[in-house]
């Protein structure tokens, strides 16, 4: 009989957080794999559980992930953890997770503590929809390109910073979203020191010009207006008339050339459609 694969959810500070499930299943696994054991064997010590424990984590993941698999094949019951939060989110869990659904392994996914789920209902900007984008890349250009994606995004954005990593973030984040754009910087969540920095994206980076960052960071921006987009496209529509005419003069028509107007415009694919009737009324 094949083993089962558990996803349990550590505290991302406060150790009280931990649920009474998760530790019954620590204490009846068979193996614990960890992102640290280091971390994880703190944990572990605090709750006086004592079992084997490996580590699993994104430099090994590969050959490690096989290995697990293997042993869940052979009726092993398995504990993933990372060093605090959901195993899945911004770790290899989910690569863990791909295997064992490839492999028809049972996964159970234990309900607990999760940074970024926790940041944003504490951080007064809208709840009902959001997107959560993780960490940005180190790599600049990679991470200005990422945020220029994101720049008419109309739901609520969520972000993972390091300390060391947090006043070049806000920078670009300031020049892709502008200085008046809401956001909410929750730091050191429940720990001692947690505290939300509720201000514009101008203010969060005076705030940490004059405050060190310290700590790790959820960053809740929230989206664009989605009014303000409307109405910079209607600002442009004398620019979408020249591109329409030049991809008719090119040889487009109809729903090819409205996908191809609304790829380089912004544009919803009606709305280009609409233009390039008017423009083909008045030729």
């Amino acid at each position: 009989m094949k083993g089962k694969l558990y996803l349990c959810p550590t505290p991302i500070g406060n150790l009280d957080d931990i649920t009474l499930r998760t530790i019954k299943t620590l204490e009846s696994v068979d193996l614990i794999a960890a992102e640290d054991t280091r971390v994880s064997m703190k944990l572990l010590n605090h709750l006086g559980i004592k079992k084997p424990i490996t580590s699993y984590y994104e430099h090994n993941k590969k050959e490690k992930g096989a290995h697990l698999i293997e042993k869940l094949l052979d009726g092993c019951n398995i504990a993933v953890v990372t060093d605090a939060g959901m195993p899945g989110i911004s770790d290899p869990g989910e690569d863990i997770v791909m295997l064992c659904v490839q492999n028809e392994i049972k996964v159970e996914a234990l309900p607990g503590p999760c940074a970024f789920s926790t940041a944003l209902v504490a951080s007064g900007l809208p709840t009902g929809r959001f997107t959560f984008e993780g960490f940005l890349s180190v790599n600049k250009k990679s991470r200005r390109d990422h945020l220029l994606s994101l720049k008419n995004e109309t739901r609520t954005m969520i972000f993972y910073e390091a300390p060391h990593k947090l006043k070049a973030t806000l920078a670009d984040m300031l020049e892709t979203f502008g200085g008046k754009r809401q956001i909410t910087a929750a730091r050191e969540i429940t720990k001692k020191y947690e505290e939300y920095i509720r201000t514009t994206l101008e203010g969060a980076v005076e705030h940490f010009e004059n405050n060190p960052p310290k700590g790790e960071f959820v960053l809740i921006i929230k989206g664009a207006d989605p009014e303000e987009i409307k109405e910079k496209h209607r600002a442009n529509l004398p620019d979408a008339e020249t591109v329409i005419l030049k991809l008719i003069n090119d040889g487009m028509k109809g729903k090819e050339l409205s996908r191809t107007a609304s790829e380089i415009l912004g544009i919803s694919k009606n709305e280009a459609y609409s233009l390039y009737l008017k423009i083909k009324a008045e030729q």
